[in-house]
């Protein structure tokens, strides 16, 4: 029966991946109009200091394109570890990200920049003396775990036959200069998932109904986000997730490997069971890339995801199993292939955006009966501000 359905929901996205891509050719090149664009802050907190002063941070940061004829439920998109807003603007190579590809399709967007991060860096909390992710500490294990080829020193950099990632050397310059760290630590503990989760929640307030997208390390804050915001997140798409979470009373499936440290740091998240099942009230797409080894792996950073996709599988059935509606897409089994880590910047991310807007439009999410106007107004009660004489 599993393997049927395996087959089923294959032909399924292969169907779909065909019916939008004219579509998308015919987008192409089109100017975007907007109503309007921007940027605000959202959520955060405010510490007073002993002398009266305070101190505003721990916030995010979201820029956002509202199209004059938009879609009523805009995308919210998260970035990744080491990464910025900058994920889903232009790409390495100068092309057009999903930043232009869905404002230009009518869809409004919002990009953030989680807390501690980028343009939303500001916090009292000082980083961590020494990051854990093996993928945060050099570059060559940023290459290998972006999946744009295998790169161990003193060896040379190389690329996976056929693969998607814009290999020019101003790309590859551009690639590297995107990285970003912390301005704080990012401890993984259940409580900062669920302050991520929370503040997401803030960013709803001001958007109303929105669709998450997101991208590695922030596929768990997701999760926490659709946990705490239930009734306000329509959908989550979460591309290639680092982590999932699974009810605590579920046992954990074992996955044979001969890296200590895939079994550990990858492990499902327990939460408890009244929260997972607030994920069955949102359809969610898991997809993954090319390029993902099939069998035990000594190097991490290509073991991680082999671990990660097989997690995956139970995240999924857990979902369907408790009456929740979740895929798992790897795009090389519908016909996309060659694609990286980072599959909104590689050369064929039209694809990819296709992709995800066929699903959309399947699950009647790409609707326009009230179009999103964009963000609501900041409303802070707080006592009024003498005048100074």
């Amino acid at each position: 029966m599993r393997n049927l359905e395996k087959y089923v929901i294959t032909i399924m996205a292969a169907i779909m991946l065909g019916t939008g891509s004219a579509e998308s050719r015919d987008q192409a090149g089109k100017p975007i109009s907007l109503r309007t664009m921007g940027s605000l802050l959202f959520g955060g907190s405010v510490a007073s200091k002993p002398n009266g002063d305070t101190f505003h941070g721990d916030h995010g940061y979201a820029q956002y394109y509202i199209p004059e004829n938009a879609r009523q439920y805009p995308l919210i998109f998260w970035h990744g570890m080491m990464q910025s807003g900058k994920t889903w603007e232009s790409t390495p190579d100068g092309r057009e990200g999903f930043q232009a590809i869905f404002p230009r399709d009518d869809w409004a967007v919002y990009i953030i920049d989680q807390p501690r991060r980028g343009r939303a860096g500001y916090t009292q909390t000082p980083p961590a003396d020494k990051d854990d992710a093996p993928a945060a500490s050099q570059e060559s294990a940023t290459w290998t775990v972006f999946r744009n080829g295998v790169w161990t020193p003193p060896g040379e950099m190389t690329l996976f036959e056929g693969v998607q990632f814009p290999d020019d050397p101003a790309a590859i310059d551009q690639f590297f200069r995107q990285q970003t760290p912390n301005t704080g630590d990012e401890p993984r503990t259940n409580e900062h998932r669920r302050f991520m989760g929370k503040t997401m929640g803030a960013l709803l307030d001001r958007t109303g109904e929105s669709i998450l997208v997101t991208h590695s390390n922030s596929g768990q804050y997701g999760w926490f986000s659709g946990m705490e915001n239930p009734e306000q997140i329509k959908a989550i798409i979460a591309y290639e997730p680092g982590q999932f979470v699974l009810p605590e009373t579920e046992p954990v499936r074992e996955i044979p490997t001969n890296n200590k440290i895939a079994q550990g740091v990858l492990d499902p998240i327990p939460v408890p069971e009244e929260e997972f099942k607030k994920l069955t009230k949102m359809p969610i797409m898991v997809i993954f890339g090319d390029n993902i080894v099939d069998e035990p792996n000594a190097n991490f950073n290509q073991e991680a995801w082999r671990v990660i996709r097989e997690r995956c599988k139970q995240f999924v059935e857990a979902i369907n199993r408790h009456g929740g509606d979740a895929i798992l897409v790897e795009l090389s089994k519908i016909g996309i292939r060659g694609n990286t880590h980072a599959l909104m910047a590689d050369k064929n991310n039209l694809q990819v955006a296709t992709q995800l807007k066929d699903w959309l439009n399947q699950k009647g999410l790409d609707g326009r009966e009230k179009p999103h106007a964009g963000p609501k107004a900041l409303k802070i009660q707080s006592a009024s501000i003498p005048v100074q004489k």
